[in-house]
């Protein structure tokens, strides 16, 4: 694999020169690769990534990997919230929600995929440890979205996933809804990575982190709602994250 360097001045030194132990993927959002590339080089925007990876498999990179890009934002996966500081961030070229959202090419997935074994090789990061942007800042980020493959990834060892439960009728937890269910879930979510208060109410946090989910595991109805296909998978999700990995 071809990586070519396309080198910005936006980063730092990693907290306490620690160890990257997660990869965070996100997607552009813009309507070119090279008017991204532009961006996460100039140093007035204050924003970058370690690699980013065009619709035709061209991978670039920008900031050593030892070293702290600016990507995260403001951010928490299971409570920590320096994710910058931990995190190798991977930026694949695709218009995202506002310009059509089309769907990831093979040939990025590819290259993404060699990249991802690439940085196995080199840190002590487990496949429960890749997220997306959405994960770490529901609400504020949709990205990498809910066509993102993550699936792909995890059948190579690079993800965690498991399958969804099937969408069927039956009760639901949504906004306004209080009590002892609500808190469960909040719960739940908690464990599984998400930044979430544990009050009971299902409140637009709630919503946005349950989105979160939804895109990441439960793609083919995201609306926010925790159905029984939500519950049921966030609870094999739990589950999959307690199982020893096989790597």
């Amino acid at each position: 694999m071809d990586i070519a360097g396309r080198w910005s001045p936006n980063f730092d030194t990693r907290a306490d020169n620690c160890a990257p132990d997660m990869v965070l993927i996100h997607y552009t959002g813009m309507e070119t690769a090279e008017a991204a590339l532009e961006r996460l080089q100039d140093p007035e925007a204050k924003v970058s990534a370690h690699y980013l990876i065009d619709e035709e498999g061209r991978a670039f990179a920008l900031v050593p990997e030892f070293e702290r890009a600016w990507h995260a934002g403001v951010s928490s996966w299971h409570g920590e919230t320096d994710v910058n500081s931990l995190s190798i961030g991977i930026e694949l070229a695709n218009k995202g929600h506002e310009f059509g959202y089309p769907d990831f090419p093979d040939a990025q997935m590819t290259t993404l995929l060699d990249l991802m074994a690439d940085i196995f090789s080199r840190w002590p990061i487990s496949p429960a440890r890749v997220v997306g942007h959405s994960d770490v800042a529901p609400g504020r980020k949709a990205d990498p979205g809910e066509k993102f493959p993550w699936k792909r990834l995890a059948d190579a060892g690079f993800a965690l996933w498991v399958d969804p439960a099937p969408l069927v009728a039956g009760p639901t937890l949504g906004p306004g809804d209080k009590g002892d269910g609500v808190r469960d879930l909040q719960v739940a979510l908690s464990l599984a990575g998400y930044a979430i208060d544990t009050d009971s109410v299902f409140n637009d946090m709630t919503r946005d982190v349950v989105t979160a989910f939804q895109r990441r595991q439960r793609p083919e109805s995201v609306d926010g709602i925790a159905d029984l296909s939500t519950l049921k998978t966030l609870a094999a999700f739990l589950e999959a994250q307690k199982e020893p990995s096989t790597e």
